[in-house]
C-alpha cells in the first residue's frame, strides 16, 4: 500500500487505490461502492454519483475525484488533484465542513449529509444526501477520506 498520496500520483484507475476506498466504504457502511462486476474504471468514468477523496496533508488535498465529481465541481483531474480540499466550500462554510470531517474521522462515516459547496465558477450548491467515510487500509492505518453523493441542487441568485 503507498504510504501517503502526496507524490501527484494519478489515481483515476488505479486498481490499489479502487480497493482502498471500495474496501473501506462496504466495511464502514456496510454496503457496495459499485454495482457487483463493476471497478475502478465504472467508478472513474461512468458512475452517475460523484466520488471524491482527500489526503490526510494537515491542508487536505483531493486526490481522487471521478468524471461526475469533475462536471459537479467544473474543474478537470489536473486541477482537482492540486485543489485543497477546504476549498470545496465556501469560506463561511468551512467550519461547518470541518465539523464534519472531525465526525467521520470519531465515528467512521456519515450518511445523509447536506452540505454547501461552489464549483470553480462559484455556482454555490448544496450536496444532498452525502456519504462521508475514512479510507482506512487493511492494516488501520487511516489515508484520507471520501464523499459520494448523487443528488445537488443549485442555490438560486437572490
Amino acid at each position: 500500500m503507498i504510504a501517503n498520496y502526496n507524490a501527484g500520483l494519478d489515481l483515476s484507475y488505479d486498481l490499489e487505490f479502487y480497493a482502498l476506498m471500495a474496501e473501506s466504504f462496504e466495511r464502514s457502511v456496510r454496503r457496495s461502492l459499485t454495482p457487483e462486476g463493476e471497478g475502478a474504471e465504472w467508478l472513474y468514468d461512468q458512475s452517475p454519483a460523484v466520488v471524491l477523496a482527500h489526503n490526510t496533508d494537515a491542508d487536505p488535498r483531493f486526490i481522487y475525484a471521478n468524471r461526475a465529481a469533475q462536471a459537479c465541481f467544473e474543474y478537470s483531474w489536473d486541477e482537482f488533484v492540486t485543489l485543497p480540499s477546504r476549498l470545496s466550500a465556501e469560506a463561511p462554510d468551512r467550519a461547518e465542513r470541518e465539523r464534519l470531517l472531525n465526525a467521520v474521522a470519531a465515528n467512521g462515516f456519515i450518511a445523509d449529509y447536506r452540505g454547501l459547496r461552489i464549483a470553480k465558477s462559484g455556482r454555490r450548491f448544496y450536496i444532498e444526501k452525502a456519504i462521508v467515510w475514512d479510507l482506512v487500509d487493511r492494516s488501520g492505518c487511516r489515508r484520507g477520506q471520501a464523499a459520494t453523493f448523487d443528488s445537488w441542487q443549485d442555490v438560486q441568485a437572490d
